[in-house]
């Protein structure tokens, strides 16, 4: 029976489309090959522009690390060589290659269940590091940990003890991977943090978190509702599709904040909205300061009847207490924050309360609703290209201008 469970969840995420095709596979790796090309491509015209001597910029090259499933066999990255005289910039820059190179050396067998845990997270309101939430990271030490500690089951009752084991973890107790070659010393600061997850290649590191009471108070609550849900699978009327159904917020919410961010260039709403995601913690936290609990919704939306390029949130209000909101000084507080050092053309934020009823039907029920994406134009860096200098330094090449392949250029390019 438990074996029949583990084939129904893997229908479920081939339905769901979160198992890629064969074509979509080769698809990938035939991008990440493009892109590789590019960077080598782009360090080598750097080079170029420091005047490297030409045997330099001939040997001169780069590589793409990716992590997921894509970054198994590119490159040992934990082979001592290639980290040698890494400052901390790039020490940093290499923490997700490096967490996942390590998990799947101490847990080879994760993308199944890996699969499951992100798309229950994304069902149930839970994913998302920018909203407070678990990110991806997160969940990959998660579960691996759960395969350490049973190796031998099958996915079904690999996803039922997932959830059972962080229902009632004892938090603040960290969460560490088994790993000989590693000895873990206590770190007072990242112990304070709500669900301490230990960065599997270090001994003293964590995932960075942006976890707060409030997104505390939910993800153990979806925990403990995915327990009972998984607790006894052999049960007759069992369905995964109640353990994955999306989040029903304006069900569990009677209010509302509305978040809504607009430029007025599609290409630039990407950065807008990056921006002000990057700074939710901070109006997380206001919002926690004067309301009390607060769900940020991570999932973003669409108004089809409004023209300008837009993205809009809706972040769950605790009952009882929306009407003691001041939102002019929870916007004032927040925008404060917002305004400093952003460097691209400013978009605009309106804050407002808004009743469960307001909220439109196509946000009321689905957390993984599709969103608009900011367009970004792929360069062909094969092409020739007039190149631009700087203002400053005139012999600093600062970008280039595209030809075309207009024969009146026969110059351009490096």
């Amino acid at each position: 029976m438990k074996e029949e469970r583990s084939l129904s969840l893997l229908q479920l995420m081939v339905n769901e489309g979160l198992v890629p095709s064969p074509e979509e596979e080769e698809n990938r790796k035939t991008v990440i090959e493009k892109l590789k090309q590019i960077v080598v491509a782009w360090v080598k015209r750097v080079a170029w522009q420091r005047r490297l001597p030409k045997q330099d910029i001939a040997v001169t090259s780069a590589t793409l690390l990716t992590y997921g499933s894509y970054g198994l066999g590119n490159l040992d990255i934990l082979n001592p060589v290639f980290l040698r005289d890494i400052d901390e910039t790039g020490w940093k820059s290499l923490s997700r290659v490096l967490a996942n190179t390590q998990i799947c050396r101490l847990v080879p067998d994760l993308k199944s269940m890996l699969r499951c845990v992100k798309f229950w997270a994304k069902r149930r309101g839970v994913y998302g590091n920018l909203n407070g939430f678990l990110g991806g990271i997160h969940l990959a030490i998660l579960a691996a940990f759960v395969c350490q500690c049973d190796p031998f089951v099958g996915l079904s009752a690999l996803i039922s003890h997932f959830f059972k084991k962080f229902a009632f973890w004892p938090w603040p107790r960290p969460v560490e991977l088994q790993d000989e070659t590693l000895h873990p010393t206590l770190n007072p600061t990242e112990t304070r943090l709500y669900m301490p997850i230990r960065l599997p290649f270090s001994s003293y590191e964590y995932c960075h978190s942006n976890i707060t009471k409030s997104t505390f108070y939910k993800i153990r609550t979806e925990f403990l509702r995915g327990h009972n849900l998984t607790k006894d699978l052999l049960k007759f009327d069992f369905d995964w599709h109640n353990v994955l159904e999306p989040f029903p917020y304006t069900k569990k919410y009677a209010w509302f904040l509305k978040i809504f961010l607009s430029a007025s260039k599609q290409d630039e709403l990407g950065d807008w909205v990056g921006w002000i995601k990057s700074r939710f913690c901070c109006l997380l936290f206001k919002l926690e300061e004067v309301q009390g609990l607060c769900d940020p919704n991570p999932a973003e939306y669409i108004d089809v009847n409004i023209a300008d390029p837009h993205v809009i949130f809706y972040w769950g209000l605790q009952a009882g207490k929306t009407n003691a909101i001041d939102i002019k000084s929870v916007k004032d507080v927040f925008w404060r924050n917002i305004s400093t050092g952003y460097q691209g053309p400013f978009g605009k934020i309106e804050l407002s309360i808004v009743q469960a009823s307001q909220v439109p039907k196509s946000a009321q029920f689905d957390t993984l609703s599709q969103k608009k994406k900011a367009c970004w134009k792929m360069m062909d860096y094969h092409q020739r290209r007039i190149p631009i200098y700087s203002q400053h330094v005139p012999q600093y090449i600062v970008g280039y201008v595209s030809t075309n392949g207009d024969p009146e250029y026969p110059s351009a390019g490096v």
